[in-house]
């Protein structure tokens, strides 16, 4: 899913909470300069105050505790997700006009970048038919369960993709519990440091840069858009 040109892709992290009405508002405007022309691609790395997001998806039901967090309707592909702190976003503004036009690779391509940025912890994460998002088997004396520690939820306006991926680092796991996440009742949610891992922000993004750069080619430092 590289460039054809070959051109670096900026890389930007924000080391402040962002607001989620302000990355949607930078997000939106930055792929409609990237669809004109006027504007790099560009991936954002960002934590949100806690809070709830509705794909297009999802389901009133779904939402079970209402007043917890903040919710938004969002126009990303999936379900209900929750955003917090200790969890990384990675918002992806790429063309794919330059990459294929090809939403299957696109797609198969995060999944690449969440799998490989988690193999640098020795985390194996796979695949489920049906499932959205990377998930983790995990075993004990008698049970073993299926966590997601990864989900993917992208939109795509003139070929330019936003919204993007989160990984669960650190987040506060009981945030959960206020939705269904992505619709999935009969399986959990886990993080690097839930599985036993102590991984900083830093060493997670350090992860994520590397497996960047192997499915999607080279970047480059750029400023947040917010």
């Amino acid at each position: 899913m590289r460039r054809d040109d070959a051109a670096p892709v900026g890389w930007a992290v924000s080391t402040d909470y962002v607001d989620y009405p302000a990355a949607v508002a930078a997000m939106e405007a930055r792929a409609a300069a990237i669809a004109d022309g006027t504007a790099g691609e560009l991936i954002w790395l960002l934590e949100h105050p806690p809070l709830y997001t509705a794909g297009v998806s999802a389901k009133a039901g779904d939402l079970l505790t209402p007043d917890r967090f903040p919710v938004f309707e969002s126009g990303r592909g999936g379900q209900f997700t929750y955003h917090g702190p200790g969890q990384r976003v990675a918002y992806v503004m790429l063309d794919l006009t330059k990459r294929g036009r090809d939403v299957r690779a696109f797609v198969a391509a995060l999944e690449a970048w969440i799998i490989e940025a988690l193999a640098a912890f020795n985390v194996t994460g796979e695949l489920r038919d049906g499932r959205v998002g990377v998930w983790v088997e995990r075993k004990g004396v008698g049970w073993s369960r299926e966590d997601k520690i990864a989900a993917i939820g992208v939109k795509l306006r003139k070929w330019v993709s936003f919204h993007g991926i989160s990984l669960n680092v650190e987040p506060d796991l009981s945030h959960f519990s206020g939705i269904v996440p992505c619709g999935q009742t009969e399986h959990g949610v886990t993080s690097l440091v839930d599985l036993g891992l102590p991984v900083t922000m830093d060493e997670a993004d350090a992860a994520l840069k590397a497996s960047f750069t192997k499915v999607f080619g080279a970047i480059e430092d750029a400023s947040a858009p917010v």
